[in-house]
């Protein structure tokens, strides 16, 4: 049998998981993944990627083993989040804050956190940040909340319920909050047959022709209105109205394009500066954007604040 680990290659220098997957040491943590273990035709220890229930328990064990939980469960039907690509995020989103000289308290506002919390779970113990997740979901909120009692972190992650689906920093930010950051991972697709098609072919890159979806997940995780562009301009547009109570908003775009399009619509909103940030995960190239509303005096003095 060859070695025991998958290279995952490309990833951010700090990502823990960049040498790949040591099967053994993942089993150690989580003895569950041991049922889903296979050697493939080359001799190495891997899952079958196509199987939903093995993706959520690689997952979990990675959870276990790198970021000190002990807990970390949610439905079958919400989203399973690739560790290794979602702490990418993290780990770019520290380097950002770092060159604009935020190194104390931070605290992020995590847009669309689902049932599985995975971004204040990786923030929180990577760069031990305080985070709020909002959500429109209030089953996903109450089992995120869960997650995080579970694993004690109530005291640096705190949950808030948007409760107007068409809105995304409304009803959530008030004058006097103050983030070092946003974060969010939008939907991708602009209806349930775009996000079915799109795992078809997902499934025939692995050898699949099932019809299930291995990453699972809900309509309000995969798909809305006018798909990720629609959600992303609206989220600019909302940023906006908020000017000086976030330094970085961020969001993930899946397509090259519709980061493109970002550009022109930030500079007429007034933004006063715009990065993407490249991100490789193998073969498949992501990003995000990041911009500021903040001039350079009130970068300077943009406050230093308490943990929640």
């Amino acid at each position: 049998m060859k070695s025991k680990k998958q290279s995952k290659g490309n990833l951010h220098p700090k990502n823990k998981h960049q040498k790949g997957y040591n099967f053994t040491e993942l089993c150690e943590a989580y003895s569950e993944l041991k049922a889903f273990v296979i050697v493939n035709q080359y001799g190495t220890e891997t899952i079958d990627f196509a199987n939903p229930q093995a993706v959520k328990a690689i997952n979990t064990a990675l959870l276990f083993k790198d970021y000190r939980l002990t807990f970390w469960d949610f439905p079958d039907d919400n989203l399973c989040p690739p560790i290794p690509g979602r702490v990418d995020y993290i780990h770019y989103l520290a380097d950002l804050l770092t060159a604009s000289k935020i190194t104390k308290n931070i605290t992020v506002l995590d847009i669309g956190t689902g049932a599985n919390c995975i971004y204040p779970l990786l923030g929180n113990a990577e760069y031990n940040w305080s985070f709020v997740g909002t959500d429109i979901d209030k089953k996903s909120l109450d089992r995120a909340e869960k997650i995080i009692k579970k694993n004690l972190l109530s005291d640096v992650i705190t949950l808030k319920h948007q409760q107007d689906a068409t809105q995304i920093f409304k009803g959530i930010l008030t004058a006097d909050d103050k983030f070092s950051a946003t974060i969010c991972n939008p939907p991708f697709y602009k209806s349930q047959e775009e996000a079915m098609q799109a795992n078809a072919r997902k499934l025939e890159g692995l050898g699949r022709i099932d019809v299930g979806r291995n990453f699972s997940g809900k309509q309000q995780e995969l798909w809305c209105k006018g798909g990720e562009k629609a959600f992303i301009h609206t989220y600019l547009y909302e940023s906006s109205l908020f000017k000086t109570n976030c330094f970085w908003y961020t969001t993930l775009v899946s397509k090259k394009e519709n980061a493109e399009s970002m550009i022109p619509s930030l500079k007429k909103l007034g933004a006063t500066e715009i990065k993407t940030i490249p991100m490789h995960q193998g073969n498949k190239v992501s990003r995000f954007v990041a911009w500021t509303f903040l001039t350079k005096e009130e970068q300077v003095n943009f406050p230093e604040f308490e943990k929640l």
